[in-house]
């Protein structure tokens, strides 16, 4: 009963910004950190950003460090990520993933319980 659900990705131009977000239904959202993953046509899934339960912690790929700053609103059980400076090699789709453990801050995909379905984001070159 557990989902997971993204929005926000869309079509853009190289150097635009965007938001992503991602809200949460059966899981008590506190209680997870939470991450964001991208996976472009022919790629493995690669990790983006993390953040602990409460917000204070985060952790950031050396590709998006900088540009990409992952956030979350406990109080609507909403993890966003807003894309700065973009690039094509941007451009993927990106998941939200929940951790039981709180203070994870997980790199790795099989450390996740939970999956959203993605949100495409087309950076244009």
């Amino acid at each position: 009963q557990v989902t997971l659900v993204e929005s926000g990705g869309e079509l853009v131009q190289t150097g635009d910004s965007l938001t992503l977000s991602c809200v949460t239904f059966g899981l008590p959202f506190s209680s997870y950190s939470m991450g964001w993953f991208r996976q472009a046509p022919g790629e493995e899934r690669e990790f983006v950003a993390t953040i602990d339960w409460s917000g204070s912690n985060t952790d950031y790929a050396d590709s998006v460090k900088g540009r990409f700053t992952i956030s979350r609103d406990n109080t609507k059980n909403t993890l966003y990520l807003s894309l700065n400076r973009l690039k094509p090699e941007d451009t993927a789709v990106y998941s939200c993933a929940a951790n039981k453990n709180p203070v994870g801050q997980e790199r790795q995909v099989q450390k996740y319980n939970h999956w959203g379905q993605g949100t495409q984001v087309t950076v244009s070159s």
